[in-house]
């Protein structure tokens, strides 16, 4: 039994070897183990060092099923992250606040139906509709809220400069404000011009 034990590990050691980029894996050499009694039939006679012999119903077993969000076919072009969005909206306190945060909602469904179907026109009408069927009605949009205006809104908002933006101007502004200096100095030729030389003869 002792030599079986030795010869089986030393057959784990070069599975591990065929694989050593595997090595820093957690519970790799265990699964080495459970390969050689399911290669051998489990009809080894040996122990694992983890004490615990592989037997053939372990291989049978699956994993548990990872939940999966679930949302009609209808609606599945909107994305998970607009449940998300409707999910924090609804935890919000009512108030302008939360209105201006369900305009967002509305604005951001409309532009993921223009993404999944470019070629088919969609009314506001249609995305407040989902919005309330999808909030469970608990969710809605004002009849003559325009979904388009406030999405054209959020494009025409600029950017204001940045400091380092002005810097820059500023700098650019005091190096021309120089050149010019040195430009007037130099009668006109600028501070990188060739001045005329002047020539002396050697009198005689």
């Amino acid at each position: 039994p002792a030599y079986r034990q030795q010869f089986i590990e030393a057959i784990v050691d070069l599975m591990q070897q065929m694989h050593p980029q595997s090595r820093n894996i957690d519970d790799y050499r265990d699964r080495l183990w459970k390969h050689v009694f399911r290669i051998a039939k489990y009809e080894l006679d040996v122990t694992p060092p983890n004490g615990k012999k592989p037997r053939p119903e372990d291989s049978k077993k699956r994993p548990d099923r990872v939940a999966y969000p679930v949302m009609e076919a209808k609606y599945r072009h909107y994305g998970h992250n607009v449940q998300q969005l409707i999910k924090k909206a609804l935890s919000m306190p009512e108030g302008p606040k939360r209105d201006g945060f369900v305009a967002v909602i509305g604005s951001y469904m409309k532009l993921a139906y223009r993404t999944w179907n470019k070629e088919h026109y969609v009314s506001d009408d249609v995305i407040k509709g989902d919005l309330e069927t999808l909030s469970n009605g608990l969710l809605s949009l004002d009849d003559s809220t325009s979904i388009d205006n406030l999405s054209g809104a959020n494009r025409r908002r600029k950017r204001p400069a940045s400091p380092r933006d002005r810097d820059g101007r500023d700098n650019r502004d005091n190096r021309d404000n120089r050149d010019n200096r040195d430009r007037d100095r130099d009668g006109g030729g600028g501070r990188n011009s060739d001045k005329p030389r002047r020539s002396y003869r050697r009198k005689k």
